[in-house]
């Protein structure tokens, strides 16, 4: 068996080079790379460069790979239906692949509700979507989001994103009507309160402060979250958060539109995160994963809500039945290879094994996640809680140059989100290697 990292040039290799020298005189400036990593070829959870490096892929190609690269059945179901035709919009028409990935669509999302579905190319499309749908349907102009919640870059789901300033720089005036409330960030909560001491105020803020004082509740369409922060943190609400926020939702008939992008599609265990919590949103997004790295999203409503009028609302290539010949591959083999479970066993080792080193660690200020979506937040020191941004930064360079392709979130966050067909011993090498480049640039202070 061969042995995984394996790398045999100091990255970026000369070949890399040449390629990011490329790279830099004809692609937008606009994309930040977290390290110039120069992709070749993909197998499972391995990743190989144009040098020859090998790396454990500990973030999935930005969590677009739940089942991994090159899932042979996924490859099968792509060449398929590549044979058979390529497009001809479902906008316009109609064809089997589409219809049978909405009902699967249907299925495995929260609510035994009756669905329907839209399918689009990005998250970001899905998020804006979601929103004209509940607009549509509400017929009324307000939002509530979340500080630190990222949605996308596109100008509307931008409106929705409050992570970094450089998102939204020059850009103003965003969509109208979106009002940013804080998200439940216990580690630093903005209230500088404790839970459970605290009995969910960011949840009666809302309604005390902002509701009832300068956002007419009867205007707000709906609450539009993601049900753990991704570029924010990767922060987890504490338990019975998102029921207290349904209840406020519901007390004002205010629709919940849960973003599962990053976190959906088995990511944390469970088809849609939002599940660990019992709750049933009224719309979901979903993106990323869906497809094995195909471009495709979707919005999946209760049919009640998706009641837009014919032309409301549309995608050429929305749909397209190549990825929705990958989606329906990647929903067979989460169930047949068991990967929810996988996800949540893997999962729980790695937390488990990153709280022990925590303890041991003076700069691992938290652990925190579900199944395998799980941050690592790097601080100065654990009484400040101080971001320790470039340290994180460097933790993430070093494990990069020695095998384990992991990237950063929020302020000073290591992110890990191998994907879900990970094993223990891919697992341990790669904890092995993280945990160790922690301890020597924690003993670089």
């Amino acid at each position: 068996m061969p042995k995984y990292p394996n790398i045999i040039v100091r990255p970026p290799g000369p070949k890399a080079r040449e390629i990011v020298e490329r790279d830099e005189k004809v692609i937008s400036q606009s994309f930040v790379r977290f390290y110039p990593l120069v992709i070749e070829n993909g197998k499972g959870c391995i990743l190989r460069d144009v040098d020859g490096n090998e790396y454990i892929d500990f973030n999935s190609g930005l969590v677009c790979l739940n089942v991994g690269h090159c899932h042979p059945k996924v490859i099968d179901a792509i060449k398929k239906q590549s044979d058979r035709y390529l497009h001809y919009s479902i906008t316009d028409f109609l064809y089997r692949e589409v219809v049978d990935l909405a009902e699967k669509l249907g299925e495995i999302t929260p609510g035994k509700y009756a669905k329907k579905v839209f399918f689009g190319n990005s998250g970001a499309e899905a998020i804006e979507g979601a929103a004209k749908l509940a607009k549509w349907h509400m017929r009324r102009p307000r939002f509530i989001a979340f500080i630190s919640a990222f949605h996308g870059r596109t100008l509307g789901a931008v409106s929705f994103t409050a992570s970094k300033p450089v998102q939204t720089r020059y850009f103003f005036p965003m969509v109208p009507g979106v009002t940013h409330v804080p998200y439940p960030y216990c580690y630093r909560c903005p209230y500088k309160m404790t839970y459970p001491d605290c009995d969910f105020w960011c949840v009666d803020f809302i309604d005390e402060y902002v509701l009832q004082k300068y956002v007419p509740p009867e205007e707000v369409a709906a609450f539009v979250f993601e049900p753990i922060q991704g570029e924010g943190g990767y922060v987890v609400p504490p338990d019975d958060y998102f029921k207290r926020l349904k209840k406020l939702a519901d007390k004002y008939g205010i629709l919940l539109i849960d973003d599962e992008v990053q976190a959906g599609m088995g990511r944390t265990g469970k088809w849609c995160a939002i599940e660990h919590w019992n709750i049933e949103p009224d719309v979901v997004c979903l993106a990323k994963s869906i497809a094995a790295g195909m471009p495709l999203s979707a919005i999946v409503a209760r049919d009640k809500i998706m009641d837009w009028e014919g032309g409301t609302h549309a995608s050429t290539f929305g749909g397209n039945p190549v990825s929705c010949a990958a989606a329906l591959a990647v929903i067979d083999i989460i169930k047949n290879e068991k990967l929810l479970d996988n996800a949540t066993q893997q999962g729980a080792y790695i937390m488990k094994r990153m709280k022990e080193f925590m303890n041991e660690s003076e700069i691992v200020g938290d652990v925190r996640g579900k199944g395998l979506m799980i941050g690592v937040e790097i601080v100065e020191d654990k009484k400040s809680k101080k971001p320790a941004g470039e340290k994180a930064n460097e933790i993430m360079m070093r494990s990069w140059r020695r095998g384990v392709a992991l990237i950063t979130c929020g302020k000073s966050t290591l992110r890990i989100v191998p994907p879900l067909v990970i094993t223990r011993d891919l697992v341990d090498s790669a904890l092995d290697i993280i945990t160790s480049t922690i301890k020597e640039v924690e003993k670089e202070k």
